[in-house]
């Protein structure tokens, strides 16, 4: 798997790992909670905090909807 690479060890892959993996995941759960980021949080299993803190990171625009 890490022969993808090429002959240099990978760098922060963790990081950017999550970082592809983590925006469109909280970008998906927020939309369908309508937003609503105490269910978002607790969906994802993390603190409200740390959402709200990854939302400003990736800049995660929210629209919340009545549902």
């Amino acid at each position: 798997m890490l022969a993808s690479f090429g002959t240099t060890e990978p760098r922060d892959l963790h990081t950017r790992v999550l970082a592809m993996v983590e925006k469109p995941l909280f970008e998906a759960v927020l939309e369908n909670t309508g937003g609503n980021q105490l269910k978002a949080a607790d969906i994802l299993g993390i603190n409200r905090n740390t959402l709200r803190k990854k939302i400003t990171d990736y800049g995660i625009s929210l629209s919340r909807s009545k549902s």
